[in-house]
């Protein structure tokens, strides 16, 4: 998946869950990227804030959303609706522009002029750019309303993080009974010797996990 493509599921959900290292705890906020190019996905906050010493210290963000909304529940049980949508998050490092870098960006890419803008009004706006992240698009149809299955996952990576395969899998002890088959609800699993999961509809729900007779699920590296 390329950055551009990465931005602009961030940029559709427009606000956006910022977490960082504390000294003792996670913070988060609300915030949103402004721009992107091939170094990576560009943010800004002030150098007065807590996030800006939180980002300069631990050189680290973790940012995720989701699209649409969901709908409160309106059955007799409460459940939410979810309408097909998206979750996606990314995770990596960060460093701060100069503002020079700023300016040189801006001259070709119009998104960098907010940047300018806001440095000449409020001299304590700092831009930091995610170079080096990696995460997934996580794309729901829970009620299968648009496709034969709830989920498709899509690891991605860029400027030398490391993609990371979602889901569960099945090892050499599986005896093939097709517990796991009939306990998942993602339609994730197929039958042969032994079972396999689909690591890309896999929710990690844990049902084939706790149906396993022979303890044949393993989670993923973690």
């Amino acid at each position: 998946m390329k950055i551009q493509e990465i931005y602009e599921h961030f940029d559709r959900i427009g606000c956006l869950t910022f977490s960082t290292w504390a000294a003792d705890r996670v913070e988060s906020r609300i915030a949103h990227f402004f721009a992107y190019d091939d170094d990576g996905l560009y943010f800004r906050t002030m150098n007065v804030k807590p996030f800006y010493e939180q980002l300069s210290t631990f050189k680290t963000v973790s940012v995720c959303g989701m699209y649409p909304q969901t709908q409160l529940g309106d059955d007799e049980n409460n459940l939410p609706r979810f309408v097909p949508g998206y979750t996606v998050r990314i995770s990596g490092d960060v460093r701060e522009l100069p503002m020079a870098e700023v300016e040189q960006k801006a001259k070709t890419d119009r998104n960098f002029n907010v940047a300018v803008y806001d440095i000449e009004k409020y001299p304590a706006t700092r831009i930091f750019v995610l170079y080096k992240a990696k995460g997934e698009v996580y794309d729901f149809d829970y009620a299968m309303e648009d496709r034969d299955h709830k989920l498709l996952r899509a690891p991605f990576a860029y400027g030398g993080a490391v993609a990371e395969p979602a889901g569960l899998y099945i090892n050499e002890n599986c005896i093939a009974c097709g517990a796991c088959k009939e306990a998942c609800t993602f339609k994730a699993i197929t039958a042969g010797t032994p079972y396999r999961i689909c690591r890309e509809r896999c929710d990690e729900c844990g049902n084939c996990y706790e149906a396993c007779p022979v303890n044949a699920i393993e989670l993923r590296n973690r």
